[in-house]
C-alpha cells in the first residue's frame, strides 16, 4: 500500500528483455541498504517488486501484462520516474490509499499555468471515467491528486508549485500518456452497485 506522496524521482539506468518479462534497473536517492529484496516500490503508479539491488540502484522485473496496461512499455533509458516506498503502519497518510495497480492510461490534453499552479486536463479511457468525481482522489503517475472538475471522460487537476517541481508531473505536455489509478473507495462502491 502507498499514499501517493512521491519521495524520490529515480532514473531508468538500464532496460533488458528477459525470457519472461522486462527488467529495469532504477537509479535512486533512496538508501538501498534499507530496501529488502522482495520489497514493493511504486514506480509512476505501478507497484513493482525489488529483485536485485546495489548502492544507489535496484532492479525490478515487469510482466507483459503490466507493460500492456501501463506506460512502462514506453520507458527508455534515462527516463525520470516518480518513486514511493511502501507505507508502514504508523506512517502519515498525506495523500490517499493507493494500491499501485494501474487502472488505465490517460491522455494529457492540455497543461496551462493558472495563478502559481498548473491546470492539467486529462482524458480517461472509457469506462474508467465513470469512477472519477469532482473533489475525489486520483493517482496520476503515482502522485495523489484531487480532481477539480469532470466533464464526460475529461477531468482536470491543479498542480501546486511543489508538486510541479519535485515530481515528473512538471514534464507533462499535451499528448503525454499517464498512468491512472482511481480511488479505491470508488472501485468498491461501483462493484457493490453492480452486484446489489
Amino acid at each position: 500500500m502507498f499514499t501517493g506522496i512521491v519521495t524520490d524521482v529515480g532514473r531508468v539506468r538500464t532496460i533488458r528483455d528477459t525470457n519472461r518479462d522486462r527488467r529495469f534497473e532504477i537509479e535512486t536517492g533512496f538508501d538501498t541498504s534499507t530496501i529488502d529484496i522482495g520489497a514493493s516500490v511504486n514506480h509512476a503508479g505501478c507497484c513493482l517488486t525489488v529483485v536485485e539491488k546495489g548502492p544507489g540502484w535496484f532492479a525490478v522485473e515487469v510482466s507483459g501484462e503490466t507493460l500492456e496496461v501501463s506506460t512502462l512499455g514506453d520507458w527508455a533509458e534515462g527516463r525520470r520516474v516518480n518513486l514511493e516506498r511502501a507505507a508502514k503502519v504508523g506512517d502519515e497518510l498525506g495523500g490517499h490509499i493507493v494500491s499501485g495497480h494501474v487502472d488505465g492510461i490517460g491522455e494529457v490534453l492540455s497543461v496551462a499555468e493558472e495563478g502559481g499552479s498548473h491546470r492539467v486536463r486529462i482524458r480517461a479511457p472509457k469506462p474508467l471515467h465513470r469512477f472519477i468525481a469532482p473533489k475525489g482522489s486520483i493517482t496520476l503517475e503515482g502522485v495523489s491528486l484531487t480532481v477539480n472538475d469532470v466533464e464526460d471522460e475529461v477531468f482536470g487537476v491543479n498542480l501546486i508549485p511543489h508538486t510541479w517541481d519535485v515530481t515528473t508531473l512538471g514534464e507533462l505536455k499535451a499528448g503525454a500518456r499517464v498512468n491512472l489509478e482511481i480511488d479505491m473507495l470508488a472501485r468498491y462502491l461501483a462493484r457493490w452497485r453492480e452486484t446489489a
